[in-house]
């Protein structure tokens, strides 16, 4: 019964804080006015500039957040306890984290669409901009390698997702050209084009699973390659990384209309359904008989080689709670569509809570809908059966959390195990509902994989906007083209995902979790930093801000200097140089803003120069 007290009380502080807290800040700090000229209505260039419905980009902005972060980051946070990664996950949304996506987007708003970076510039001063910029763009090379690896690991350990991701182009294309070209109505289209897709993830899960390892040139490791610590699955999973960064490109250099809006359209739906399903299942499960109890302790003690708890669960569960890559889909891609200011609430502060929602979901199905079993897939009967243990006994209840996370150190812990103790406790959820095990892990595995490939998407777009935005500071005309810059994304992030680690090639992922975390987190204090000085410059509240701030700023800084000591001491000189770039720079940010401080009060920034026509 506390499963179901949990959600449903996460899900009601939500509603509350929307209209409390969100409010406040809409109405009384930023004062947003539907009678404001937006970016996406002056500009409208109709390729990055499009104005657009409420409800159609707030499913862009939110699928793009949400991606994997929400679900891998309390996937591994659980291992210290439910109990911390829960409180983390409801604070931190609704006191810093939508705080931080609602200002980023107002900001943004405020300065023409500007990214975070262009408008450091004029808010703080320009060292700030390249400064900021550098950050991006390892913040977003990161990104790019992290989630084209986590759906690459998705469509090797599950390969029944493969057939719906793919078929959601062609689908989200049409549904584009009909709204835009056609004027067709877009939620009767999204819902025809959901019921395909859903239809597409029977397709995989029944007739055609796609296994990359059944071709002859990409079958799996031996037992010497196994014997010596390769992962038998490495090769899938760099073919998947490589054919999905050619995607990526693709997909990121066509206008937002053509699949970048619709096809996250379709998929805020798609998780709409899902958040449904698995909340009815969890009702459900939670008043069966044997109920839906944790199966772990609210607090655990990690093996010896994990982390300290604090600060490493602040950077681990970024997403789910604050994110500084958030204010690059605020200030990057969603303030070009925002059509009218007083959406800005429900797209920057709303999609961060209902994002933290997700998380809430992840932490119960890890910790306790786990525990109802684990699956494995039959070749021969084309379906999933339980995982029996070594005396041919399902393995569920505290047996389960152990499979996945007891017997394990810290340095053994696989992206996939953790991806899976989503999927699988998910899985039991609908299972509950009377949905075949085999369809309802297809479904779970098809919604990792969409969120994580519309966030690729967008990230790619935004490496874009930062490589183009480099070029002109750096005065390096080449790299302002839209088609370089693209590559020069796709190729950096391309080569951080391919980082070999130590299951070979392909499975660096969770070697560069820790600096993603911390970079990511580093962003979102920086993000901070301009706020609080727009607020500063336009004279208004800034008391809000200032300890979420302080907290984004040294808990992750801690957190990386804990890293940068550990690689230089085992030889991972790449991450270590990385990381210390990255302090560097937020340090230097830092002292530039303590400079300017006392001068900017009350001083309103130089306009934008006025546009050409």
């Amino acid at each position: 019964m506390l499963t179901l007290l949990i959600a449903v009380g996460a899900f009601v502080a939500y509603i509350i804080a929307y209209h409390t807290y969100g409010r406040w800040l809409g109405r009384k700090v930023f004062q947003l006015s539907k009678d404001a000229v937006c970016p996406s209505v002056e500009i409208n260039d109709g390729r990055d500039y499009v104005p657009t419905k409420r409800e159609v980009i707030f499913g862009h902005h939110f699928t793009s957040i949400a991606g994997t972060g929400p679900i891998v980051g309390p996937a591994i946070a659980v291992f210290w306890g439910w109990l911390p990664a829960l409180l983390w996950v409801l604070l931190g949304s609704i006191f810093i984290g939508a705080v931080h996506d609602f200002g980023a987007l107002v900001v943004s708003l405020r300065n023409r669409g500007q990214t975070i970076g262009d408008v450091a510039a004029r808010i703080i001063n320009p060292r700030a901009r390249i400064l900021l910029l550098l950050v991006l763009f390892l913040v977003l090379m990161v990104v790019i390698g992290i989630f084209g690896l986590v759906i690459a690991v998705i469509f090797t350990l599950y390969p029944i997702s493969v057939f719906a991701i793919w078929i959601e182009i062609p689908i989200a294309i049409a549904v584009g050209y009909l709204v835009y070209k056609r004027g067709g109505n877009i939620l009767i289209l999204s819902l025809i084009a959901l019921t395909l897709m859903y239809l597409g993830v029977c397709v995989g899960a029944y007739w055609l699973p796609l296994d990359l390892s059944q071709f002859s040139f990409l079958e799996k490791y031996g037992s010497d390659a196994l014997q010596a610590g390769l992962s038998p699955y490495a090769n899938t999973v760099v073919v998947w990384t490589v054919i999905l960064l050619i995607y990526c490109f693709i997909a990121s250099v066509l206008p937002v209309w053509t699949l970048l809006q619709p096809r996250d359209f379709i998929n805020s739906h798609q998780l709409f359904v899902a958040l449904a399903l698995i909340f009815v299942g969890l009702f459900v499960t939670a008043l069966s008989k044997g109920g839906l109890e944790f199966v772990t302790e609210p607090i655990t003690k990690p093996p010896g080689d994990a982390p300290p708890f604090i600060p490493f669960l602040f950077i681990t569960i970024a997403c789910g709670a604050v994110s500084g890559f958030h204010c690059l889909v605020s200030s990057g891609t969603s303030s070009k569509q925002v059509r009218r200011e007083t959406d800005a609430q429900l797209v920057g502060y709303g999609s961060m809570l209902l994002e933290s929602g997700l998380a809430v979901v992840v932490i119960l199905a890890c910790t306790a809908a786990i525990g109802k079993g684990l699956w494995t897939y039959d070749d021969g009967a084309a379906r999933y059966v339980e995982r029996l243990g070594t005396d041919g006994s399902p393995i569920v209840g505290v047996a389960a959390w152990h499979e996945l996370y007891g017997q394990h150190a810290w340095k053994d812990m696989t992206l996939g195990n953790k991806v899976g103790a989503f999927v699988e406790g998910g899985a039991n959820l609908l299972h509950s509902l009377g949905i075949p095990i085999t369809l309802a892990i297809g479904v779970m595995a098809v919604l990792i994989a969409s969120f994580a490939a519309t966030t690729l998407d967008t990230a790619t777009r935004l490496q874009r906007y930062v490589i183009t935005e480099l070029g002109g500071v750096l005065r390096l005309p080449m790299l302002r083209g839209r088609y370089v810059a693209t590559a020069v994304a796709v190729l950096t992030g391309g080569g951080i995902a391919l980082t070999s680690g130590p299951l070979g090639p392909g499975s660096g992922g969770k070697l560069l979790w820790p600096i993603f975390g911390a970079t990511n987190q580093l962003l979102a204090g920086l993000s901070f930093l301009v706020l609080a000085f727009y607020l500063l410059r336009h004279k208004r509240p800034v008391w809000f801000v200032i300890l979420p701030m302080a907290l984004m700023l040294v808990v992750p800084g801690w957190a990386m200097c804990y890293e940068i000591v550990k690689w230089w001491q085992t030889g991972k000189y790449l991450l270590f140089g990385l990381g210390l770039a990255v302090e560097v720079i937020q340090i230097w940010i830092i002292v530039e803003g303590i400079l300017m401080w006392p001068k900017a009060k009350g001083v309103l920034p130089e306009p934008l120069p006025h546009r050409k026509m």
